[in-house]
């Protein structure tokens, strides 16, 4: 007699936590455009989100002394005190805000920094405010750990900025925290000492609400536009903010992987928790980099913002000469991000209609070889994000093809 023991192998089935998340429609479109190019599409890429300048030389030089004399060992968890030292004195010298050692957190990218700190606080249901249009990582990263995205849209005509009656209305007594950037990916719009004060007047209020804020771009801020934040404009609010930041885009150095920030001491004690267990230290090599980064000098940093305010006023000039785009000039990041409510109801020259920005993004690739991303990937409609930090030559291409492809609407 046979007895038949075989097991029928069950297909693979994501974690719950992770179900309604995908990749970032950012890395999708980019990775369409890119295989476009290799199969000879003269394709012009405006949705990558790093400077295209070059990693400043003695930021290079140190990496490679480090690794001469060694310093290719783990190091201490989150941070080794030299960068820790570095990390305090640029938060001291710039942003007037004092923190100790055991108060600041060095990670594997900024975005490790949001997941660590969401880790170690939400509980399932706990809310996170978070005004659209944001940075696409935000939601998911609150969904991963469990907790609830409260998105707030804030439009062009409030400056894609949070208003004090918005935060307010948005505060439930499940709310954790509340995430600002400033500048803002994708708007480029930055919040003045003005227009912060309402919003930490609200906070003040509510002591159970905790403060996130991404200065991710501080150093890229244009027309004399003064960059603040929120932990030395209001001190008491600083116990329970945490100020987030890294050497990514001031200092191009994306790929060093290099993010941290300063909060209070029992929450980056909690946050070490988690990244004992994910990734242990940052890079020792990229860590002893950013500290030549942010001790070394800093003259470059006003020489590419000139240039990357040259090619915003480039293409937010392009963009409202063409008829249906509408875009605010923004003031600070490298982006921009224009409506494009005119577009939408009109018809391809193939006989396809536009109902959404997707669909007018998905347009300019299939028909005139131009990358940007929809503002619905982004959290607001009907809008598109350009990032401004390529060529001036390939700006201006890009803009012609572009208004070219919304001459042939109809």
């Amino acid at each position: 007699m046979t007895i038949n023991t075989k097991v029928e192998e069950a297909g693979f089935t994501p974690a719950s936590r992770i179900s309604t998340i995908g990749v970032s429609q950012i890395l999708k479109i980019g990775a369409r455009a890119q295989a476009m190019k290799r199969n000879g599409k003269p394709v012009i890429i405006l949705g990558a989100g790093e400077p295209d300048f070059d990693t400043p030389d003695h930021v290079k030089q140190a990496a490679w002394d480090a690794i001469q004399n060694g310093q290719t060992k783990y190091t201490a968890l989150d941070g080794t005190p030299e960068l820790k030292k570095a990390i305090q004195g640029k938060f001291a010298r710039e942003n007037d805000v004092s923190y100790e050692l055991d108060e600041i957190t060095v990670a594997t990218g900024a975005k490790q920094i949001l997941f660590n700190a969401m880790m170690a606080t939400l509980n399932p249901g706990d809310e996170v405010i978070i005004p659209t249009p944001y940075w696409t990582s935000y939601s998911d990263i609150v969904e991963i750990a469990e907790g609830k995205p409260v998105l707030i849209a804030c439009d062009a005509a409030a400056g894609f900025r949070l208003k004090a009656e918005q935060l307010e209305t948005a505060i439930t007594p499940k709310t954790r925290w509340v995430m600002l950037n400033s500048p803002s990916n994708p708007s480029g719009a930055a919040y003045s000492a003005e227009d912060y004060r309402p919003l930490l007047d609200v906070l003040l209020k509510h002591p159970h609400v905790w403060l996130l804020v991404d200065d991710m771009y501080e150093h890229i801020v244009y027309d004399g536009f003064k960059f603040v934040t929120p932990a030395a404009l209001e001190p008491a609010l600083k116990n329970r903010t945490l100020t987030v930041n890294g050497v990514s885009k001031a200092y191009a150095m994306t790929g060093w992987r290099i993010g941290y920030a300063g909060g209070p001491r029992d929450l980056i004690k909690a946050m070490a928790v988690v990244q004992s267990q994910a990734t242990s230290c940052p890079s020792s090599v990229s860590q002893a980099a950013s500290v030549a980064a942010l001790n070394g000098p800093q003259d470059f940093l006003t020489e590419r913002t000139a240039s990357f305010q040259r090619r915003r006023d480039l293409v937010v000039t392009a963009l409202n000469a063409i008829d249906g785009l509408d875009c605010r000039t923004p003031e600070g990041a490298f982006y921009t991000f224009s409506g494009c409510a005119g577009i939408l109801g009109k018809t391809t020259p193939a006989g396809k209609r536009i109902e959404t920005d997707a669909d007018f993004c998905a347009y300019l690739l299939d028909d005139v070889h131009v990358a940007v991303v929809p503002g619905s990937a982004f959290g607001l409609s009907p809008f598109f994000r350009i990032s401004y930090a390529t060529s001036e030559a390939e700006l201006r291409e890009a803009l012609e093809r572009i208004a070219k492809a919304c001459a042939a609407l109809r």
